[in-house]
């Protein structure tokens, strides 16, 4: 009898090695669809979680620029600035702007010696979904750290992914680097500035760098920035209590419902607690003419005033 020829064994060894390979790109197929689905679902996920964006205001270049634009000076002695009523129209520019976007807060950066807070600036801090971060204050009135803070809480909150955009409020080429580091996490970085009667307010480093610029004109600012001169009001009035405000709220409210009709206001209710900046500023106006009393500066008697309007008009609806 012959000896066998080692066909059989090597069509067998063939055969075997073909069947193995047949099963590790059958177990790698499966592996690829897992990892797919897993994907797949991820990226639903991030398509249902909302944008968010916050507002960063350098407050140094906020009254110096609008100070220039509107009272022709920067010497903030020279003027009253609202800053809640401009917060506000802030807040509702950057809504209409990241129209499918969430506003996480807004950043305000001031000087202050010792970095103690003065009157207005606790006023600020005591506004709704406002962060006050201070540097010092040098002799010469100076502004130190501001940048250095802008550019910390820029790159944390990008790096935390707790914001994917960012609107700017300032021109300082020193805020450079904190438009760089929050880039570098993948956020974008939008400048906003402040009309300059002549040349330029911003440093343009600072333009080329950033993702989109904006400009806010004379007649956005028109509302909050107006000169110092004799009081509107008597300065011996009696501050009116946070319900005669409320209760003027709801007037006013009831007023422009018979005036200006049920569909124009009932367009304000998606904004809750926002008012726009044009609306809360005639609320204002109005509110201030009937108590006889100026509520610039009175955040208390400022979210009473709203409380009432807002009251008033939802149990209208």
């Amino acid at each position: 009898m012959g000896r066998p020829t080692g066909t059989g064994c090597v069509r067998s060894v063939t055969a075997g090695t073909m069947e193995a390979m047949n099963d590790d790109l059958a177990a790698l197929s499966a592996r690829i669809d897992r990892t797919n689905e897993l994907l797949q679902r991820m990226l639903a996920e991030v398509a249902k979680t909302p944008s968010t964006h916050a507002i960063f205001v350098d407050a140094g270049y906020l009254y110096a620029a609008a100070g220039r634009l509107v009272a022709g000076t920067e010497d903030r002695r020279a003027f009253d600035l609202d800053a809640e009523g401009l917060i506000e129209a802030l807040i509702d520019r950057a809504r209409t702007i990241f129209a499918d976007s969430r506003l996480l807060r807004v950043y305000w950066y001031d000087g202050a010696r010792r970095r103690i807070h003065t009157a207005e600036q606790q006023s600020i801090a005591e506004l709704p979904d406002v962060k006050v971060r201070l540097g010092n204050l040098n002799a010469n009135n100076q502004q130190k750290g501001v940048d250095s803070l802008i550019r910390s809480d820029l790159e944390s909150l990008a790096r935390h992914r707790a914001i994917s955009d960012a609107a700017l409020l300032g021109g300082d080429e020193d805020l450079v680097s904190a438009v760089e580091a929050a880039q570098g996490y993948g956020a974008r970085v939008h400048l906003w500035g402040i009309e300059a009667p002549e040349g330029r307010n911003q440093a343009e480093p600072l333009l080329w760098e950033v993702d989109s610029q904006r400009t806010l004109d004379l007649d956005f600012f028109k509302p909050y920035v107006s000169r110092r001169t004799a009081a509107a009001y008597e300065a011996t009035a009696a501050r009116p209590t946070r319900e005669d405000v409320r209760f003027v709220g709801a007037q006013i409210a009831a007023k422009w419902l018979a005036a200006r009709g049920r569909d124009s206001l009932a367009e304000l209710l998606p904004g809750h607690p926002y008012l726009p900046g044009s609306v809360d500023q005639d609320l204002l106006v109005e509110a201030e003419g009937l108590l006889q009393y100026s509520l610039r500066g009175q955040a208390d008697l400022r979210r009473a005033l709203r409380d009432g309007f807002w009251e008033h008009l939802q149990a209208q609806y």
